[in-house]
């Protein structure tokens, strides 16, 4: 795995020396031309989650969704602490002898964070923030086969889905990993996403350290969080509210091509999968709360016994909510999917085999989708050129112009059609 010049860590070719038997694309959450027993996220879990029977379109097999917090895990963490929680009853009830998950970097001026291996709950705490930084699991997954003991990870949705890939190809990897959590994703976001933010928050150049992606204001609300890194020149922490940013996610800016053809969204084939409760009346509080979808028994087991004694604070929360909660999500990864797959193939690109391609757009939509793709692709260009935020914004304007301009014509639209379906 190698960086490239767009800020991502992507495979390359070793000379041709494979030392894998030619499995190595067929691990690929990716792959074009993936084998017919692994075709997509539903023949996998028909495969590792046998437990639970509940399937539901949009977010896969499942056994209870709840929504709610760890107390002693939430200060420290970006959400409600749920996943280090849970990392902590394993390690307890001794299902686990190793967590495999993302931390800061021993080199944490090229790679602030990596995904490393520890050994014991005593260095939990040191997990349990969430990461907008590329990171992969290649060298680490050789490193668990050496592991005495079983082991648990965390990843969103292609990571996961890489995992069981490899657990279908390698049965010392299928014996080891006993639990995966999964962690509901936006869209994974090149390195350039945090020279931004450093650079917005007033740091140039990769001259900052321990950059920290979602400071909570517990005074505020659960969407009102900051950005913070540390100068290496000055030693002294910046800072800056993420709403004068403006909108990162829905614009697509620094994402990866590839997860616009992902259409995972709530990492369906994970033991647990968490994300953020972006709902009323849990993003009132800037404490944080996560929404918590478990898919086998152990998952649901540890949250209720956690409920009993009081160490979470937890309530089932009813199917329809739950998909409100992710509904920007589902609009872009799966209504917009069959036109993106069509832009992929007529200019002459392999695309996936994918299970919501079909959804033909309005026009209006249509012109959405475009208008992100233009903003997602023009955002690594321009931050390759100028490496300075207010120069990159400056060249940004217009693309995020029309973007907003399109997006709001879009909601005014819907809104029209709604009020008039109601009068019919």
């Amino acid at each position: 795995m190698v960086w490239n010049e767009q800020g991502f860590l992507t495979a390359e070719a070793n000379g041709n020396a494979c030392d894998a038997d030619g499995v190595c694309i067929k691990v690929c959450p990716f792959n074009p031309e993936p084998e017919k027993q692994y075709e997509n996220e539903d023949k996998l879990a028909e495969m590792f989650l046998t437990e639970t029977n509940t399937y539901h379109p949009k977010i896969g097999r499942y056994e209870r969704i709840f929504a709610g917090y760890s107390k002693k895990y939430r200060e420290t963490s970006s959400s409600g602490g749920v996943a280090t929680y849970i990392y902590d009853r394993l390690f307890e009830k001794g299902l686990i002898d190793h967590v495999v998950t993302v931390r800061e970097s021993e080199d944490g001026r090229r790679e602030h964070y990596s995904y490393s291996i520890i050994s014991g709950k005593d260095q939990l705490l040191s997990t349990s923030k969430t990461r907008y930084y590329p990171v992969t699991l290649a060298h680490t997954l050789e490193d668990i086969k050496a592991l005495d003991g079983y082991v648990a990870i965390s990843g969103v949705a292609c990571f996961v889905k890489a995992v069981r890939l490899a657990q279908a190809h390698d049965l010392i990897l299928k014996d080891k990993i006993v639990f995966l959590v999964g962690i509901i994703c936006g869209g994974v976001k090149s390195s350039f996403f945090t020279e931004y933010l450093a650079s917005r928050a007033g740091i140039d150049g990769n001259n900052f350290l321990r950059p920290e992606y979602r400071v909570k204001d517990p005074q505020s609300t659960a969407s009102d969080y900051g950005f913070s890194c540390e100068s290496i020149e000055s030693k002294r922490t910046n800072f800056i509210k993420m709403r004068e940013v403006g909108d990162m996610w829905g614009s697509g800016l620094f994402k990866a091509n590839a997860c616009d053809f992902c259409d995972d969204v709530t990492t369906e084939l994970a033991d647990v999968s968490l994300g953020d409760a972006w709902l009323d009346p849990y993003n009132r509080d800037g404490k944080g709360h996560n929404v918590i979808v478990t898919r086998n028994p152990v998952a649901t087991e540890i949250l209720q016994e956690g409920q009993n004694t009081g160490d979470i604070i937890l309530e089932s929360l009813a199917l329809d909510k739950f998909l409100l909660s992710q509904q920007g999500s589902f609009n872009h990864r799966h209504d917009g999917l069959a036109l993106r797959c069509e832009l992929a193939k007529n200019a002459g690109k392999k695309v996936p085999p994918k299970r919501h391609d079909t959804v033909r757009l309005p026009l209006y939509l249509r012109f959405v989708q475009l208008a992100r793709r233009k903003s997602r692709a023009k955002s690594l260009k321009a931050w390759q050129k100028h490496r300075d935020a207010i120069k990159f914004d400056r060249e940004m304007k217009l693309t995020t112009i029309r973007l907003r301009i399109v997006t709001r014509l879009s909601h005014w639209i819907k809104k029209l059609k709604r009020m008039v379906n109601k009068k019919r």
